[in-house]
């Protein structure tokens, strides 16, 4: 009995650890596909340091009319998730 549960213990750890190697892959396929999207707006962005692409997104997310439309599409990927 003792064996089975550590079988089942190191078994729940290995499962834990493919989640996470999922959610990591995920997650840096996400920032590499929307990095290249950003990239495809901007001007020569190879020129442009770090800061300077802060700079521009934080004055395209502070306007009104850029917060109403991702609050538009926050709820409605709401309403689209069971």
């Amino acid at each position: 009995n003792e064996k089975k549960l550590r079988k089942a213990i190191n078994d729940e750890k290995a499962l834990q650890h493919q989640l996470k190697q999922l959610t990591r892959k995920e997650r840096t396929h996400r920032l590499c596909t929307r990095g290249g999207m950003l990239e495809s707006f901007l001007q020569e962005p190879e020129r442009l340091t770090d800061d300077d692409v802060m700079l521009l997104l934080k004055l395209i997310f502070h306007r009104q009319d850029t917060q109403e439309l991702l609050k538009k599409l926050l709820e409605r990927e709401k309403a689209e998730t069971p």
